[in-house]
Order: structure tokens, then sequence, then C-alpha cells
């Protein structure tokens, strides 16, 4: 993960000072630098427009006595896309409006939650308590498995020893 994020502090730059440059040759100078304020602006509209779709969103889920799992991500993915917007570039304007635009958002949460998920576990399994907790395992590989239980849980052979009060 170090070494990506490396990576990617490197790399950036470098392709969006390159692409800058490929674009100002294309289109010259003036009008590269207009383009940016444009979609700076038009950036900055839009983060303040689905800001407050997700406020609301996430105060209407809270009020109803919901989890707000799609809101917050969305509220994050627009603080993101926010944030990638603020950095002059086109580069990371396009991934800034993939996560901001709402017809895009829902393909940014799907791949931030198959990241997280991945990553996550990989943390699990690395743990000192990892076998401490369960795994979700197939229970049929468990040795403790027995087949003939009920709901294809644990059986546990054991004696009821009843004691008569009299």
């Amino acid at each position: 993960m170090r070494l990506l994020l490396f990576l990617a502090f490197l790399v950036v730059p470098v392709l969006e000072i390159w692409l800058l440059i490929q674009v100002g040759s294309v289109i010259g100078g003036p009008a590269t630098v207009a383009l940016l304020i444009a979609d700076s602006l038009l950036g900055a509209w839009l983060v303040r427009r689905e800001g407050r779709r997700a406020w609301r969103a996430l105060q209407d889920a809270i009020g109803s006595g919901r989890m707000p799992e799609r809101e917050l991500a969305d509220g994050g993915l627009v603080l993101v896309g926010g944030a990638l917007l603020l950095t002059p570039g086109f580069f990371t304007d396009v991934f800034g409006f993939l996560c901001i635009l709402p017809f895009t958002r829902p393909l940014m949460r799907r791949l931030g939650a198959w990241f997280f998920e991945r990553r996550f576990k990989r943390l699990a399994a690395s743990s000192p308590y990892a076998n401490l907790f369960p795994s979700h395992q197939d229970p049929r590989q468990d040795p403790r498995h027995d087949a003939a239980a009920p709901n294809g849980g644990r059986v546990v052979h054991g004696e009821v020893i009843r004691e008569d009060r009299d």
C-alpha cells in the first residue's frame, strides 16, 4: 500500500503536467487555462448541489431510523470528488466528476466497497487476533460440523441429568 501511495504521488502530478502540456499544445495556453477555470466552476457548483442532496438524504435516513450506509458513502464520495476537483489538472478532474455525478456515483460506490472489503479482509487475516473470531467459511469444512445437526449446526454430545426434588 505504501508503494502504491508513493507511485500515486509521483505519477499523478507528472501525468497531470504532461496532459496539460498536450492540451495546451492543441488548443493553446489561454484556452487551456480557461478550460481549467470552467471545469473548476462547474465542479464547485456540482459539489455544492450534490453535497446538499447527500446531507438531506443522510438526515432523512437517520430521521427514519434506518442505517445510512449508502448516504454516508455518497457523502464520502462527494467529499473525495470535491478534493480531486480542487487539484488543478484534467486527470484528477475526471475522477472527481466520476465521484460527484449522481449517475456515476453508484459505480464508484461499488468500486470503493470492493476495495475496502478486500483491504479489511487482508488486515483481518494478518491480525494477531484473527484466530479468535470464526471465519465465514463453509461449515462442512469445520471438523466440529455434524451433518445430522438441525440447520447444519454443531451437535454437542452430552448427558442430561435430572435431579428430582421431593
